[in-house]
């Protein structure tokens, strides 16, 4: 039963991701096309920009694929990580394609800076900016549920590169509309928007870098997160003074090693079944995937 579950939801993260990926075709073509055509700096960034969402969306469908494994000998806690890498990937794409849009922005401000004329962008490079909101919005708002349904971490660091791509397509908009409409002199907003828009696709890699590192690193769980499995273990009858947590995410789920105090005098059957009934609501609560493992000692007389 579990296998199916997992099945149908790697085939629904496969779904998402190929949505996104047709859509990311579609605007990289026709970005590269304005840019060229337009004579857009930002537009072309922002092709680079869709490149990179396109790539992405290759590794997070070789990674979901490989984190829906099943348990094996050589992953006795399952292939779970293999997503947070995927995001991590990601984070470490969106940084490098902000870095690259940043340094090309600053030098053509600094060419304008120093009195060279830059070239006035075409329409074809704003209606195709303007076209790209609207569909990276959509895609971003789409893959955000499904990441929400599914729980998936990868997912969600994708719909955010569609995001990122959407609001880089807001600036880029702005700023060849700008130097369209308001003369030479205003030229340099085109490579301006480019500069703002790599600022933001930078502060987003990093987010998504910080939580990827972090997991990969056994970072724990949040503090309200484990005061709150705390507060269930104590609520078992005969349970008392749960201690010595650990946590730690295993891609979309959630792993919890802990230590209870139990009547010492209790037969060993009861004090199992009491610890497996504290497993058990631990698994109702975070999913039937969690991984629990809990430590009974006598309580001190």
């Amino acid at each position: 039963m579990e296998q199916k579950d997992d099945n149908r939801r790697q085939s629904q993260i496969y779904r998402v991701t190929l949505v996104g990926g047709a859509v990311n075709v579609l605007l990289l073509l026709f970005k590269f096309v304005a840019g060229i055509v337009g004579h857009s700096a930002a537009m072309l960034a922002d092709a680079v920009h869709s490149l990179s969402d396109f790539l992405t969306d290759v590794i997070v469908l070789i990674f979901v694929r490989i984190s829906g494994k099943p348990k094996d000998k050589s992953h006795d806690y399952g292939h779970g990580k293999f997503e947070t890498l995927a995001m991590t990937l990601i984070g470490m794409a969106l940084a490098a394609v902000g870095i690259g849009l940043l340094y090309g922005g600053v030098t053509k401000i600094a060419a304008w800076w120093h009195g060279s004329q830059l070239t006035a962008p075409g329409t074809l490079a704003l209606w195709a900016a303007l076209l790209s909101v609207v569909l990276k919005e959509a895609v971003f708002r789409y893959s955000m549920v499904k990441a929400r349904q599914l729980q998936s971490q990868a997912v969600e660091a994708n719909a955010w590169h569609h995001r990122s791509d959407a609001l880089s397509s807001i600036g880029t908009a702005i700023g060849i509309g700008g130097a369209i409409f308001l003369g030479e002199r205003w030229t340099v907003l085109d490579p301006l928007a480019s500069v703002v828009v790599a600022l933001f696709i930078m502060k987003v890699a990093i987010d998504l870098l910080r939580r990827g590192i972090g997991d990969l690193m056994e970072q724990s769980l949040p503090d309200e997160v484990e005061k709150e499995i705390l507060q269930l273990a104590a609520s078992v009858d005969r349970v008392s003074k749960p201690h010595d947590l650990r946590t730690r995410r295993i891609g979309n789920h959630y792993a919890i090693e802990m230590h209870i105090l139990m009547d010492g005098n209790l037969p060993l059957r009861e004090a199992h079944e009491k610890a497996s009934e504290v497993e058990r609501l631990l698994r109702e609560h975070y999913g039937a995937e969690t991984h629990v493992a809990v430590h009974v000692e006598p309580e001190e007389e």
